[in-house]
């Protein structure tokens, strides 16, 4: 297994947080990576802090299978918002 410093060596995005010290940091990094809104690294970190893990990852599933999205991050935060109303 790779230590987190590792991990955020060989990432291609060098602007990201440095001080990652908790796993929900990583989650939240990885989730604005893989919506390319890297302007907004710590709104996915408070999302992986106080949301629960699951609707995240059915957000995200959603979003990525969403091909015809022009921004990524909007599809992620509707589908987030309906998920949390039910």
């Amino acid at each position: 297994m790779k230590s987190i410093k590792k991990a955020i060596q060989e990432t291609k995005f060098k602007d990201r947080p440095k001080n990652i010290a908790y796993e929900f940091q990583e989650y939240g990094v990885y989730l604005a990576e893989s919506l390319d809104d890297t302007k907004h690294y710590s709104l996915y970190i408070k999302l992986a802090k106080e949301l629960p893990r699951k609707i995240l990852e059915e957000a995200l599933n959603f979003t990525k299978g969403y091909y015809g999205a022009k921004n990524k991050a909007k599809v992620f935060m509707w589908k987030l918002q309906e998920l949390r109303k039910t």
